[in-house]
């Protein structure tokens, strides 16, 4: 393992700048192959351990990484759901058109959502159907879900089992309106936008914070139409961006297991590339708000590969390798740059889809390279943002944050060669080491599997060894090829 023979110094600055909220670790989870059948939800009668029909051990996993929110229950599904059908003690099956043409049983509702989110201890983001619902439809489910009093709909939750109303922190208002979610040129979906959030009634204490549907990639356009149109009556702009290999052309997707040096550097190329989107977005934003007021959701973001050989093509089921953890970190490391506008993100998606934390197979599950990233990440949650200066090493990005009178460094190493030895320099003296992890792979490909579920997973760090210590105001760390690192250390005084 080469490696740069002189460190390089990067010091932490003496205060914070902003806050980094916990939703920039959100999660995403559609009715999309067995994300949610077979993934999240089981069924209360089924041999695997579940709570109410919620696998046990995706829960426990889950509340490892302290999933904030979920959204849910599409991405293109939320554009063809209708929630009546998942309510209640007889459902209604639909076809699942954007994905595999299966039948979609609708066992896993709204009731099952919010059973869900309180075994995570997590906030909804509950996508609305604007592409083929209608406005009395969302109305009707705002009031089902946030109603206390005596209504046509408070009641028939209270009929289906639910007597008090559920906390709905964040909804989004269509999803995708540009393509799967109605086609619509930006000017219409602003009009449409303007009415349908109208009808999204706050009737409790806990606000309904409205997301506009917003570009895909570099629509700046798109952009543009909806924050001069309808910036006053929403309160975040999504923004979906995919990590496609080849120069991110979508008939174009790789294998995410046969890939070789020029597939990983085009790989880090695109995930590097949402700096730039949020930056060009976030400056057309500023324009209209300048005061930072409405939130950028990056509601979708992950890799996008080529599905498993043998598996349903849409069901979007792809393995999940080191490449994929240096990727996640490299989207932390930008979220964290622009948090004072970028305050949620959620990848794509939970379980068993695209760039997922977990696999499952029947009983078996397996937690993924990402899934770990996130754990490595996770200590930055609601943490405040500190700047980090010098001149880094190419591959190499670092973040900071302090929170709880600690420091948390958390470093991605985007490079297939060389190590990298670095030097932090903190404000203050550290005192007691609380964390000090690296996650990496014996080789690029490096993946966990039902049968070698620990072929990725962290290592503790040890002072002394392989160029780690921490020394008065000094962190050492020696970063190995494509790999992940988090240190946590409490601040002395």
């Amino acid at each position: 393992m080469p490696t740069s023979s002189t460190p390089t110094t990067l010091v932490l600055a003496d205060a914070p700048t902003h806050h980094l909220d916990r939703r920039l670790q959100g999660q995403f989870a559609e009715h999309l192959g067995h994300c949610i059948d077979g993934g999240i939800w089981v069924g209360p009668d089924s041999s695997i351990a579940n709570k109410n029909g919620i696998r046990s051990d995706v829960v426990a996993a889950l509340r490892e990484i302290k999933v904030p929110l979920v959204r849910w229950p599409g991405g293109c599904f939320a554009d063809e759901y209708h929630w009546l059908k998942g309510v209640g003690p007889e459902r209604q099956p639909m076809v699942n058109t954007h994905w595999g043409m299966v039948s979609e049983p609708n066992d896993f509702g709204t009731h099952e959502y919010f059973d869900l989110l309180h075994q995570l201890d997590a906030e909804a983001y509950v996508n609305g159907n604007v592409g083929s619902g209608s406005v009395q439809e969302m109305s009707d489910w705002i009031e089902y879900m946030t109603l206390e009093s005596t209504s046509p709909m408070a009641e028939l939750r209270r009929a289906h089992g639910r007597e008090q109303p559920w906390k709905l922190e964040f909804f989004g208002v269509g999803n995708e309106s540009w393509g799967c979610g109605g086609t619509m040129r930006p000017e219409h979906y602003a009009d449409l936008y303007r009415q349908y959030q109208t009808f999204v009634r706050q009737y409790s204490d806990t606000p309904i914070s409205k997301i506009a549907c917003g570009a895909n990639v570099d629509d700046y356009r798109w952009t543009e139409v909806l924050m001069a149109n309808a910036a006053r009556q929403m309160d975040g702009l999504s923004l979906h961006h995919y990590t496609i290999p080849n120069e991110g052309i979508w008939e174009k997707k790789a294998s995410a297991l046969d890939f070789d040096a020029d597939g990983w550097r085009a790989t880090m190329v695109q995930a590097w590339r949402m700096d730039e989107l949020i930056t060009r977005h976030g400056q057309i934003m500023d324009r209209h708000d300048p005061g930072k007021r409405v939130n950028l959701v990056v509601d979708e973001w992950g890799t996008w590969y080529q599905v498993e050989p043998g598996t349903n093509p849409g069901f979007l089921f792809q393995q999940n390798t080191v490449r994929d953890a240096v990727v996640a970190a490299i989207h932390f490391v930008i979220f964290h740059k622009h948090a004072a506008r970028v305050r949620m993100a959620n990848i794509a998606q939970m379980v068993n889809v695209l760039q997922a934390m977990l696999l499952t197979d029947g009983p078996r599950m397996v937690k993924t390279p990402t899934f770990h990233t996130f754990s490595l990440f996770s200590d930055h949650q609601d943490a405040e943002f500190v700047p980090v200066g010098g001149q880094f090493p190419d591959d190499v990005d670092v973040t900071a944050s302090v929170k709880d009178g600690a420091h948390t460094i958390s470093f991605v190493n985007a490079g297939l060669d060389e190590a990298a030895p670095l030097v932090i320099e903190l404000p203050v003296e550290a005192g007691e080491l609380l964390r000090a992890q690296v996650l990496t792979g014996a080789t690029m490909q490096s993946h966990n599997t039902f049968d070698h579920s620990d072929e990725v997973a962290p290592v503790d760090l040890e002072s002394g060894r392989d160029g780690f210590s921490v020394e008065g105001r000094r962190v050492s760390i020696t970063l190995p090829p494509h790999s992940v690192a988090t240190v946590r250390v409490q601040v002395r005084g």
